[in-house]
């Protein structure tokens, strides 16, 4: 959540220097804790 929101925060602050700036592909990749323990996404090294 919080990489998302830097991201939206950084295209806000760029989008008037250069209109065609995109945010893509903000996904998880690894996980650690909590009931369901460590989860890592398949491919991901």
């Amino acid at each position: 959540m919080g990489a998302a929101i830097a991201a939206l925060t950084l295209y806000d602050m760029v989008k008037g220097v250069d209109r065609g700036a995109r945010v893509s592909c903000v996904e998880l990749l690894e996980k650690r804790g909590g009931k369901s323990g460590e989860w890592t996404r398949a491919g991901c090294e």
